[in-house]
């Protein structure tokens, strides 16, 4: 059994740690409530204009843009989110272990050195290197602060590839918010746009069959101009949306973390409290047998 000191020395140490996880705590769900409320408010905007978009696209209009066509894949570009410190349980690693199974996917097709990554967070850009693949940017300070003027440039370098037919195809990794105790992974095609599946996609949000989607719109002044202007737009919203997405699904994180951190710690307090009492109480009790023993003899 460890001594009085000992256990007095662990629970003094737990007691420090239990004030460092709470604050962390607080300050994670402060965070993740004002991320929670960007993303409820961006996300639906920047679906719903997506639907539209590519709806349009889909409708019958003769309109022709890159953005829409799929080519033979020869190089790929991913854009992979995360964040930029730890202590948020296992955001990190599922995103880290979802890259590399997609490089490991594509590198048995086109090969490991016509993979581009675009690391989003220092955690996420330091795995990249050790995979050996040279990041494609400095973009640490993104995931900390989402901010649409750093969204959009990253979305221009990305779009200016595409169009130079650099890259045939564009990807996105990050984590999902679906609530403070559960985010998703999420892959998703970034370009070329897939029509079709986003038309299943409103399908099923409507409650309509993909045959039963029809659209009728009155363009002003073209719909060439409207695709010039409006399909740029979105795509770079897409970026901010998904930096906020990301944003909040790391704070959502930390903070489940922590949460279960302290109450580990409480738990462990509990136990080493109990063990203090039951230690001291026999200490005790030793003490009075000796002085009864020798007063006996």
């Amino acid at each position: 059994m460890a001594s009085l000191k000992e256990v007095k020395g662990r629970i003094s140490s737990i007691n420090g740690t239990l004030k460092i996880t709470s604050a962390m705590k607080m300050v994670a769900s402060a965070k993740l409530h004002k991320a929670q409320g960007d993303i409820e408010s961006m996300l639906p905007y920047e679906r719903r204009l997506h639907h539209m978009l590519t709806n349009f696209l889909s409708s019958g209009q003769s309109v022709e843009s890159p953005f829409i066509v799929k080519r033979d894949v020869r190089k790929i570009a991913i854009v992979v989110f995360a964040s930029n410190s730890s202590l948020c349980g296992g955001f990190n690693a599922n995103v880290i272990r979802h890259l590399q199974e997609t490089v490991a996917e594509y590198a048995k097709t086109i090969g490991k050195e016509n993979i581009l990554v675009y690391p989003v967070g220092r955690k996420v850009a330091d795995a990249v290197k050790k995979m050996g693949f040279a990041p494609m940017g400095d973009y640490q300070h993104m995931s900390g602060k989402p901010n649409y003027q750093e969204a959009s440039g990253l979305a221009a370098e990305l779009i200016n590839r595409y169009l130079a037919d650099e890259v045939q195809e564009i990807i996105l990794l990050y984590n999902h918010f679906k609530s403070t105790s559960s985010q998703v992974l999420v892959k998703e095609a970034y370009l070329p746009l897939d029509l079709e599946a986003e038309q299943k996609a409103g399908a099923a949000q409507e409650g309509r069959q993909k045959g039963q989607m029809e659209a009728d719109y009155i363009i002003e002044p073209s719909a060439e101009r409207v695709m010039q202007e409006l399909l740029p737009k979105v795509l770079r919203l897409k970026i901010y949306t998904v930096l906020l997405d990301s944003a909040a699904a790391e704070h959502a994180a930390r903070t489940m973390a922590m949460q279960i951190a302290t109450d580990n710690a409480n738990d462990l307090l509990q136990e080493l409290t109990l063990l203090y009492n039951k230690s001291r109480q026999q200490a005790i009790t030793n003490e009075l047998l000796d002085i009864v023993g020798g007063t006996m003899a």
